[in-house]
């Protein structure tokens, strides 16, 4: 691998979600701000939607790791659950016994006593759902009931939910009105412009170990941008493999050889095709015209 090559301590452009190598780039920064104020003012339902790749689950884990301990958290990394199995996972997040429970409302009754001691403590409860777009119709509406687990002052629990775009439009049916009218706060996850995606770059190496001249110049990060449309997953599949590139060829510089061959194998990224200037198109045009008259006027003259 290229890692003793470029003298990493470790690998830059990995696809775990490994919080160590957040960035704190314009989109993600606002979207942490927006979830951190809206808990801190005791909304309900909070909604954090991005396409595919626009790191999500990472801003997921980040707002996880930044919670102030009077937070108890419940994460649910796979939301595909049947109500039953979304009521026994958020038991089972906040150490609740259920074992005893015979029915669903002995769950919900187990739940709310935990929410009641917790509340009582001071602390408040925040579940943390990521790929929500999965949760099936009938656990959605489970998850708006269970919210409506409070008290007289406030609210019992809130809730955080990450999703792909195809939330929106599940959140959009009839079905699940009153659910949408209680999401408080929403904020829509941004692809990285070019010059985020050069500090996106710069710091995953810097945090990798890297300490040597640029590797990553100005024209190559244009084309990696043009690329992944700025989306950090495609961006680090796309800084992996010309890095692996380089190594196998024993340079360090990535040229834009190298982008080319890395898009070339990976699949959703494609760069423009080259297109020609117009004065140097038309010029092209006008000396053509030009030598295709001047060979007309010769043969006319030769046969002449």
């Amino acid at each position: 691998m290229y890692q003793k090559h470029y003298g990493l301590t470790e690998l830059p452009f990995t696809l775990t979600p490994n919080t160590s190598f957040y960035c704190d780039l314009e989109g993600h920064r606002a979207a942490l701000e927006v979830l951190l104020t809206a808990l801190e003012t005791g909304e309900g339902f909070i909604k954090v939607v991005g396409e595919v790749g626009t790191g999500k689950t990472l801003l997921c884990r980040k707002l996880l790791n930044e919670l102030p301990d009077e937070y108890v958290t419940a994460y649910i990394p796979n939301p595909f659950l049947t109500p039953e199995e979304l009521r026994a996972q958020i038991a089972r997040e906040l150490q609740v016994d259920i074992s005893d429970a015979s029915s669903q409302q002995l769950v919900t009754q187990a739940i709310q006593q935990r929410l009641l001691e917790i509340n009582g403590e001071k602390r408040t409860v925040v579940i943390v759902l990521d790929e929500a777009q999965a949760l099936p119709s009938d656990s959605l509406e489970a998850l708006r009931l269970i919210s409506n687990l409070e008290t007289e002052s406030r609210k019992l629990l809130h809730i955080v939910l990450f999703g792909q775009p195809e939330l929106n439009e599940r959140l959009a049916a009839r079905e699940h009105r009153q659910l949408r009218q209680r999401i408080s706060f929403s904020y829509y996850l941004q692809a990285m412009t070019v010059h985020e995606l050069a500090r996106y770059i710069s710091h995953r190496l810097h945090i990798a170990g890297y300490k040597g001249a640029p590797i990553f110049n100005g024209k190559v990060v244009t084309m990696l941008h043009q690329a992944s449309r700025g989306i950090p997953r495609l961006a680090n599949v796309l800084c992996h493999k010309t890095l692996l590139l380089c190594y196998g060829e024993g340079v360090h510089p990535v040229t834009a050889k190298h982008v080319r061959m890395a898009v070339d194998d990976t699949e959703d990224a494609t760069l423009p095709k080259p297109t020609w200037p117009w004065w140097l198109a038309a010029g092209i045009l006008f000396a053509g015209l030009a030598a295709y008259g001047y060979s007309q006027n010769w043969f006319v003259e030769a046969w002449s």
